[in-house]
Order: C-alpha cells, then structure tokens, then sequence
C-alpha cells in the first residue's frame, strides 16, 4: 500500500454544518439524554411503482423505559411525510403487496406477533394470520397466494416431560452442548411453515422441516432475510445448519436448501461447501439462485464470497475481491447484482456484472450504507456516519449520486454544535498503516489540550467503520469534550484477507501494537494531553482493555471494559459457540502440544493483574451467555484485591448488548461519569 499523507482533509457532516460556531454563538452539545431518544430509522421498502417509501422509526422514551415504534410513507422525492400508525403494539417489517395497493406487516395488536395488512394510508387494518404463540417473520410468496413464516418449536425434552411428577422444579437436566445461545436457554428452535393464504386468517400452516430438529434459519439472529421464493412461487429456498448440541457448537457449516412447495421434497443446494452459505436470492428471471458463501468450517469471519448458481453451474463471482459481501439485490433484468461491501472503514454501494464478474463501486463518502433495495430502477438505501444516525436515501445506480428522503433528527442535530471526524493513516510496527477516525470536541482549538480515548473495537473481527451507534457513540464521546481514537487495528475486515486474518490466535500481539501505535503517535499532537489519556472498549474491545492494563506502561490514567475477556481458559470453557473459541484461540487449553492455543492462553489478561496500577469501571450484562458475566466480576474483584480503584456496573437483564433505554441511559451517566473523574 502506498504510504498515505499523515494527516488528510478534515471531513465534516454536511448535513450539520461547514463551519464551526464561534464562542458567541454556541450551541448546545449532545448529551446523553438526547443522543438516547433520537429516533431509529428501521427497515424500509420502496412500493413497486418507485414513488412511495414506507419505513419504521423508532421513537425511544426513557421513561416509560420503552422504544415505540410507527409507520411512515415518504414520497419518493422527500416531499410529503405522513405517519400511518399510531400506538399500535409491536410493529414491524412493512412492506409492499398486492402492487402497491395495501401495505403488510407484523404486529402484536391481538396480542402474540401475527401478520396483518393495511392500506397505505394506515387505515382498514386486517388480521392475516393468528398462529398460537406467534410468529417472529414472515415472506409472501411472489403471487401472494402462500405465506412462509417463522415460528418457535419446542427443542428436546423440558424437567417436567422427564419428571412429570415435579411440575415445581426449575432446574434443567442438560445432556449436550448449546444448551444456551447468546442470551437465551435454548428450549425453542425456529421452523418455517408454509400457508395458503385464504379469506380467513391463518391459523397453521406445514412445518417445512417437520421432524427435523435443525434452526431454521439459524439463531440468534437469522429471519426471513435468510429465505426466498423462487418467482413462480413453487421453491422457497432458506438457510439452515442442520447440526445439534457438540456438533452445532464445533461448526459454522451451513447451507442453502431448496424446498419445492409441489413435491414436499427439499435438495441441499450447496452440498460441500463447509462453511456459511447464506442469503439466498432468486433472480428475477427464475434461472439463477445467488448466495453469500464462506470457505473453511469454523471461521465465522472468512471472507463473505458471492455466488451464483444456473442450472447446478456454481460461480464465484467476486473472486479476487478482498472485501466482504453483505448485502445483496437483483437487478431487474438479472443480469446484475447489488450488493453492501466495506473497505477502507466505509460501506459503500457496489455492483457485479454476471457475464464478466466486473466489479464497480457506486458510491463513495465518509458514511457507512446499511440497507438496499431496489424497485422501478431506483435505489432505496439506508445511510448513516459517526455523526449522524440512519436515515434513507435514494441512489441514482449509475451515478452514485443520492439524495435524502428522510431527515427525522434533522431538528435536534441542527440545533447541536457539530464535531469533526478526521482520517489518519498510522504507521504500525510491522510496516503497515493503519487507517484510524479521529474525532474532534466542537469548538476544537488546536492551541488547547484535551483528554483523550482510545476506543478499541470488539469482534474482534469488526470494522470500525462509519457506524452511528446508541451505545458506543463516537460523537457523544468527542461531544463530552474527549479526542477519540479509533484505530482499524490489524484483525478488522476492509483492508484485505491478510490484515483481516492476522488476529487468529494470536489476540495479545500485533493488534495489541497497534493500539498503542495509535496513541504514541498522536499523543504527539500538542492539542492531546498525554497526562489524560483512557482506554476503552467492549467484547474483545474489553478483552483489549483488560490487557492494556497490564502493558501499557502508565499511558493510561482510566479504564473501561464492557463484556470483556478476563481469563481465556475460562472463556474457552464457558462461552456456547465453541467453532469461534476454537478458531480464534487456536485451540483447547488443554492441547499442551498446539502451541498457537498455549500461546493464546498464556497472555490471558488475568495472568498480568499484578502489572495493574490504574482506575478501571467493568460493566457487564448477566444475560450474556456470549462472555459470561462471571468474567466482568472476577476483573473488578482483582482490581479491588490489588487495591486499584475499581467499579462494577452489573446488568441482571441484559445481554451482550444494554438496550433497554433507562439501562443505556445508567450506562452512559457511570460511562461519563468515571472518565471524567479521572480525566477531566
């Protein structure tokens, strides 16, 4: 790679300002409070004559400690706003049927989730399926005359069926492996059923996989993004990793299946590939089936490859391409494919060209694209950057040009000073550079000195890109008044298969070097007080900050780590996707001779806790079945054993993530709170 200037053009929203305010005419900063009730773009969908959006936002209020959610429509050319819903439960997933004519969606109005329809003016709302217990998604089929849903099957056997006489006890008898799963003890898995759709609601339908105890598709995030109807409605193609409990847990091998809705017969379309076949896609021409493919068994982060399948013919159509595939749309004449991808930190549109796998770039800008759709020759995007969250977009597919439809924080960020986010490439010890977002405080003067935090990014094979998030928000630090460092450290996709690679097994090195190149070199600017310097960070971020402290040789005077990794022998042995363990650590703890594991387990950070010398807040959720919480705790009793100052924010209803708004907004307060103790 060419070495980049040190210090590129200052970059800043331009739809906020593009000029800083004086000190006479200063606004009001981001807080907490508002940064956490702005509204939440969701899914959106362009109707087929390309002149009516609809879309869901989210409107957080801290509290009634609830996000509601609400329909909108939006013309095509961002005119004429309408809100369609108003107080109606648990919507979600609009979307366009019947030509335009009527609007479907879920809701939780008769009380579980179902399917409902209305016109697009909200009014004349119709039950469609009323399903006991409910269903989570849902995809009409290409005539609507069949509805493929998700719903929850009951998984193995409870106490009770082993013990019918004990109806009272509350322990679980487990016998294999992935009896939990991300934040959830896994009594249910998802099936898909099919139904014909008639002038009654929906009360059953046929299980696809009847007798099959296989998700589909797969927790604990998978839904109707991982099914497609073939255009003449008679195959529904989904994903599935048809493996249980050790074997489910060793493996990331899961394929594209292909269920003919005529014969009742089902075909496994990607027989021998080994690792995720997902996001299958019909074209529109019903002669090809596309799909997101990973190579090796057990490596959740390889490359995300698309391919394309004609009559049995499979075709790697991004060979050569470095960048992970996302998300992905058929160009009407399925000559053609959409897709998101990230490099360099920022996702951008693309588009491959099935006759000559010719890859062009559509767009380009310091943001980060999120959703796709396309209809009636237009490009319905969502969009978002560091300083201003999700909203939608058109996108001119042979330009690149867009144009916003929606602005819904418009008026709350117009009325807040502006920041600035800078990209700077830095020299790392191996010889790379290393692309890293330096945001700075408004009103920055570069003849003052400021605090400064070393934000290190969890995956651990994660971009930090342009991503705009209501937790780790990279402007409400800057805003608070702090200099954020966010290095794309070796290990993070964007920057080619080598970069992205190189942390598997081996955590503690080179990405640790890369932190704290990072910070010696831009401590060097006289705006950034080298005397008050943090660390923080989440997931493997946490793990980062967990080591650091043990390393950092006094660059640090606070820490901070959410859901971290404290011991990694005991991670290895508690966390429920062993194939991430196994692949990222090297191996098991007790392998004496897989000396990439012993290497692994030998820099745990909780070997270097008697190198720890500095403040340090732990923050963890005890519904994290990912990192368990006994990890948080075992980090801040050490801390407090060592005599450090320490504190420990324990969540008894939250996961990996903290999402429920009175909890985000604690999070935010002790956050803050510590840094500036120890900062400011």
């Amino acid at each position: 790679m060419k070495i980049k200037q040190h210090m590129a053009a200052l970059l800043t929203a331009t739809a906020l300002a593009s000029s800083l305010p004086t000190l006479a005419e200063e606004r009001p900063h981001l807080t907490p409070e508002t940064m956490l009730t702005l509204a939440r773009v969701g899914s959106a969908a362009l109707s087929p004559d390309g002149k009516l959006v609809v879309y869901s936002v989210g409107f957080p209020n801290i509290k009634d400690n609830k996000i509601r959610t609400e329909f909108f429509t939006v013309t095509s050319s961002g005119t004429a706003r309408t809100q369609i819903t108003r107080d109606i439960p648990g919507l979600s997933s609009p979307r366009w049927i019947q030509g335009g004519r009527r609007i479907s969606y879920l809701s939780s109005e008769s009380g579980a989730t179902q399917v409902w329809t209305m016109r697009p003016d909200g009014s004349d709302r119709k039950q469609v399926t009323n399903i006991e217990g409910g269903i989570s998604d849902y995809l009409f089929s290409p005539d609507e005359t069949k509805l493929a849903y998700i719903k929850e099957i009951k998984f193995g056997k409870a106490t009770k069926d082993i013990y019918p006489d004990l109806p009272k006890a509350t322990g679980r008898v487990i016998t294999d492996l992935m009896y939990k799963h991300w934040d959830e003890w896994v009594e249910t898995i998802p099936h898909i059923f099919i139904a014909s759709i008639g002038d009654t609601p929906i009360t059953s339908g046929k299980d696809i996989l009847e007798g099959e105890p296989y998700e589909a598709p797969t927790k604990p995030f998978g839904g109707s993004e991982e099914l497609s109807w073939s255009p003449d409605g008679n195959t529904l193609a989904y994903s599935s990793r048809k493996k249980v409990g050790l074997d489910y847990a060793l493996s990331t091998d899961t394929d594209i299946y292909l269920y003919n809705v005529i014969s009742g017969s089902t075909t496994n379309a990607t027989e021998g590939n080994k690792g995720y076949d997902t996001h299958p896609r019909f074209s529109p021409d019903s002669r090809k089936l596309s799909w997101i493919s990973m190579e090796r068994d057990g490596y959740e982060a390889d490359l995300k490859r698309l391919f394309v399948m004609e009559l049995g013919k499979k075709t790697y159509l991004t060979e050569g391409f470095e960048c992970d595939v996302d998300e992905t749309v058929w160009s009407p004449d399925s000559k053609s494919i959409y897709f998101l991808s990230t490099k360099e930190a920022e996702t951008q549109l693309w588009q491959v060209a099935l006759k000559t796998k010719k890859i062009r770039q559509i767009t380009t800008g310091q943001h980060d694209y999120t959703s796709i759709d396309f209809t009636a020759g237009k490009l319905l995007a969502g969009r978002q950057s560091m300083i201003v969250p999700k909203d939608l977009y058109l996108v001119d597919p042979k330009t690149g040009n867009s144009r916003a439809i929606t602005a819904e924080n418009k008026a709350t960020l117009d009325g807040l000073t502006p920041i600035t986010v800078e990209k700077r490439w830095i020299r790392t010890t191996d010889g790379g550079n290393m692309l890293t977002w330096v945001a700075l405080p408004p009103n920055f003067d570069k003849t003052k000195k400021y605090p400064a935090l070393l934000y290190c990014q969890g995956g651990p094979q994660s971009t930090v890109s342009q991503f705009f998030s209501f937790r780790w928000n990279i402007r409400l630090m800057a805003e608070q008044g702090y200099i954020v460092i966010a290095p794309n450290r070796h290990g993070v996709p964007s920057f080619g298969k080598a970069w992205n690679e190189q942390i598997s097994g081996d955590y503690s090195g080179q990405n640790i070097r890369d932190y704290l190149s990072a910070v010696d070199e831009l401590k060097k600017e006289e705006y950034i007080d080298a005397d008050r310097l943090g660390c923080v960070g989440a997931s493997y971020g946490g793990y980062s900050v967990f080591y650091l402290a043990g390393v950092h040789q006094k660059r640090f005077k606070a820490f901070i780590a959410h859901a971290g990794i404290f011991n990694l022998e005991m991670q290895y042995m508690t966390t429920e996707e062993m194939w991430f363990a196994n692949w990222d650590m090297g191996g098991a703890p007790w392998d004496k001779e897989n000396k990439v594991a012993q290497r692994t387990f030998a820099n745990s950070p909780h070997h270097l806790v008697a190198n720890w010398d500095t403040p340090i807040l732990v923050i963890h959720g005890e519904r994290d079945y990912r990192i368990l919480a006994g990890q948080g705790m075992a980090a801040f009793n050490a801390a407090k054993l060592r005599g450090i100052p320490a504190e420990l924010l324990i969540y008894p209803d939250e996961n990996h993530w903290i999402l429920r708004p009175q909890n985000a907004l604690l999070w935010q307060r002790t956050f803050f709170g510590w840094l500036d103790k120890y900062l400011k």
